[in-house]
């Protein structure tokens, strides 16, 4: 399926290819909530990163994260979230550990996506206190990150898209 996304302003566009456009996941971390805002959750698609085209890539920004972990030293994160610097449009992640993969952000797509016949909350042990998840019956739930990947959750439930 061909994902076409765009940030609010309109100065930067993308399209990618994807084989697992469900937007099931929802992320309760830190990042996710403090660079897209509200109490989370940023839903990460995947797309061929083989065919990502880009308009205005010009106004791009890219974002590592800082992870801070107890006991641990901080570090940047591989990932790079990147977004528009003209109105701060979160668009997609790339990390270089998995090159194949690009992850846009449901919230930048413009093309109509599927409706999950479930969702999976992840990073529930990272979210606000104030925030409460709206779980329906049969949704995921993980405390950290789920060991199904995105491509396994859409082969489990017969969702890939050719």
């Amino acid at each position: 399926m061909r994902l076409e996304g765009s940030c609010h302003c309109g100065k930067v566009g993308f399209r990618c290819e994807s084989a697992h456009p469900y937007p099931y996941q929802r992320c309760y971390c830190s990042i996710c909530r403090k660079t897209q805002g509200g109490g989370g959750y940023a839903i990460n698609l995947s797309g061929d990163a083989a065919t990502l085209k880009i308009r205005g890539a010009k106004h791009l920004r890219i974002y590592r994260a800082v992870l801070r972990e107890a006991g641990r030293r901080s570090r940047k994160s591989p990932g790079q979230r990147h977004f528009c610097g003209e109105c701060g449009s979160a668009l997609w992640l790339f990390d270089p550990r998995w090159p194949a993969l690009v992850h846009p952000f449901a919230s930048a797509i413009d093309t109509r996506l599927p409706v999950p016949p479930e969702h999976t909350h992840l990073m529930l042990g990272s979210k606000a206190d104030w925030v409460e998840p709206c779980l329906a019956e049969g949704d995921r739930r993980h405390r950290d990150y789920p060991r199904e990947s995105i491509a396994a959750w859409h082969a489990r439930l017969g969702l890939e898209q050719t």
